[in-house]
């Protein structure tokens, strides 16, 4: 069966019956002052090299040509193979910390990008990176909510990343261990998939026991692995108007990368810990998810069809060589031969 990817380029053939009907207007226009100056019978034999009949034998090329070259842009396809392909990949769970630590800057300069821009960033270089992989999203920091479920659309998991901010969970503090625990529970219920958890986070005011969560991660068969974002050397938490967060005391308040941290709970988690301020941490961390064994995450069915456009180019190339050798004046080799018998000739009255 004929089906076309550009079905809307088929609309162009409702041209054809206009530039019929402009032919017919054209013609009847030409014989109509034809008659202004005289019996047409006597005109044409005036114009002996003039034909009655080419000019639409033209006209029939040049539409029929045209139709084919419609029907080249509305993409022809037929003979459909239905194919079925599996998609191999892992699930990753991303916990992102959005604690106000996180905008603070991300290296020494006090005025620098954000660690949470930075993370975001990371986020969306590691998701190009993914391939057939499935990804969720928490955010944390006090609490830890589902951002985003496990999912292959990572169209709107950039869209959800650029969303977040520090303002999305109201409670203060690094629950790093609540997001790990919350992450467990997010993943498919399918056991023959590998699955990941990465947390982004700075590590600062740890809280829970995130450590344990990683251990008891490891131990349902889920690796944790930490993206450290933010300078050991610390950096102050701007308010937005200019100012910069003080402690009871007046003091300027300074956050630290919390490295020590980040990295026991990697190691707990039979994972890697990455620095977010190298610049290859987005590659180094997707050579590490690429050693995870991949599984068949789902069987996608499609359709696939043979181009068939390049036949009617051929068609529409003929009937326009045609068109170029079919001239509007008769054939000189054309008028040495009689088509009719002599009673033909009495008949018509020659």
């Amino acid at each position: 069966m004929l089906s076309f990817a550009y079905p809307e380029y088929l609309y162009l053939l409702l041209l054809i019956p206009v530039i019929v009907a402009l032919y017919i207007y054209a013609r009847f226009s030409r014989l109509k002052n034809l008659k202004r100056f005289g019996r047409t019978n006597v005109l044409s034999a005036l114009m002996p090299d003039v034909s009655k009949y080419k000019p639409g034998i033209k006209l029939v090329l040049q539409l029929i040509a045209l139709v084919m070259i419609v029907i080249m842009l509305a993409r022809p396809r037929a003979g459909a193979v239905e194919q079925t392909m599996k998609v191999r990949g892992i699930e990753v769970m991303v916990a992102l910390d959005v604690s106000n630590s996180m905008n603070a800057s991300s290296n020494e300069d006090p005025k620098s990008v954000s660690r949470l821009q930075r993370a975001k960033l990371l986020l969306e270089r590691l998701i190009d990176n993914f391939g057939d992989d499935k990804v969720g999203l928490i955010v944390f920091a006090g609490n830890a909510y589902t951002q985003l479920p496990i999912t292959a659309d990572f169209t709107s998991a950039k869209m959800f990343i650029n969303s977040i901010s520090t303002d999305m969970v109201s409670s203060q503090g690094t629950a790093i261990g609540s997001a790990i625990k919350l992450a467990m529970n997010s993943f498919s219920s399918n056991d023959k998939i590998q699955k990941t958890i990465i947390v982004i986070t700075d590590g600062e005011n740890f809280e829970d026991d995130a450590v344990m969560a990683a251990k008891n991660a490891v131990d349902k068969g889920v690796t944790v692995n930490v993206i450290g974002v933010g300078s050991t050397k610390g950096s102050p938490i701007p308010l937005g108007n200019g100012a910069w967060m003080k402690d009871g005391q007046g003091n300027v308040v300074t956050t630290y990368l919390n490295e020590q941290t980040a990295q026991q709970i990697a190691k707990a988690g039979n994972g890697v810990y990455v620095a977010g301020s190298a610049g290859d941490a987005a590659s180094r961390m997707s050579e590490e998810l690429n050693k995870l064994a991949k599984s068949d995450l789902q069987k996608v069915v499609y359709s696939q069809n043979s181009e068939q456009f390049p036949i009617f180019a051929w068609i529409a190339l003929v009937f326009l060589i045609g068109d170029m050798f079919v001239l509007e004046r008769k054939n000189s080799w054309l008028k040495k031969i009689n088509f009719f018998t002599k009673e033909d000739k009495q008949r018509h009255g020659k």
